[in-house]
């Protein structure tokens, strides 16, 4: 299947008090690559600001900007249209078996992404939970069965955990959001040895939707493995990536790919919103 899809990502900051003047990066521009292509997109600013864009090591576009005039809110407003497909995986991602998945080429080639960080620590229990699931099962289809087990055992609930949360957080209440269960899965399938990276994007939530139609999206996170090739897997929704997941970008944790973050100068807090609007066109 295909879809072209607009996608509008709104953050707002509100401040408690006007800020003097901000520094700040926003990955929210979806990438082009094998399964989609990115047809137009920008990013604007209220107040606006003079922006610049780099990729970053994990291959993400970043834009970054500043403001040095006094403002009490920020938007930033990121707006593309892409074009996507349902993800096709080769024999390629099948063939390797444990043998092969921890020869020393791999393990090097793949280090960053076999190593525990900040959000998915090793943790014996997850680690446990995974070699269980894997038992008599070649990698890729133990990443199945793993992301399989984590869907059943977990509960989708926003408020248990903050952004903050590691995958022993989230695990030890078994609720969560999809960042959770990215983290969770990644921790799992890095302690069985087998590359696993984070991704953030977005989703379409309905697989009907009439064209034109636009409707409350969401900020999404799932993961790729390689397995003798990179493919991707969704654990929220224990399902392949298809064309409603629109991906923005690829990295170690959560931290690698945070969609807006940046310094400001002022005495104030600030209260954060966010929407996602998506408009399937074909």
């Amino acid at each position: 299947m295909s879809a072209r899809l607009r996608l509008v990502h709104t953050t707002g900051f509100t401040y408690s008090a006007p800020v003097a003047s901000s520094f700040n990066e926003a990955r929210i521009t979806p990438r082009s690559d094998s399964r989609q292509s990115v047809v137009v997109d920008h990013v604007d600013t209220a107040p606006g600001a003079r922006q610049f864009r780099y990729t970053d090591y994990w291959g993400t576009v970043v834009t970054v900007f500043d403001l040095h005039s006094p403002h009490e809110r920020l938007e930033v407003i990121g707006t593309a249209v892409v074009e996507t497909e349902d993800e096709t995986r080769g024999e390629e991602t099948a063939s390797v078996d444990w043998v092969q998945l921890r020869h020393g080429s791999v393990v090097d080639e793949y280090d960053e992404m076999l190593r525990p960080t900040v959000y998915t620590p090793h943790s014996a229990e997850l680690a446990d939970f995974a070699r269980d699931a894997a038992v008599g099962l070649r990698p890729s289809a133990a990443v199945e069965s793993v992301v399989g087990r984590v869907y059943e055992a977990m509960t989708y609930e926003r408020g248990t955990t903050e952004v903050h949360s590691t995958a022993g957080d989230a695990w030890h209440h078994r609720k969560g959001v999809c960042q959770d269960y990215a983290h969770i899965t990644l921790a799992m399938l890095r302690s069985l040895g087998i590359p696993s990276r984070y991704v953030s994007g977005y989703l379409h939530p309905h697989g009907n939707a009439g064209i034109g139609e636009a409707v409350d999206g969401e900020s999404h996170a799932w993961i790729e493995v390689w397995t003798g090739g990179w493919w991707g897997i969704d654990p929220t929704n224990n399902k392949f990536i298809d064309d409603h997941h629109v991906t923005v970008g690829t990295g170690r944790d959560y931290a690698d790919v945070t969609p807006i973050k940046g310094i400001y100068t002022g005495s104030g807090h600030s209260e954060l919103d966010v929407s996602v609007r998506i408009t399937r066109l074909a």
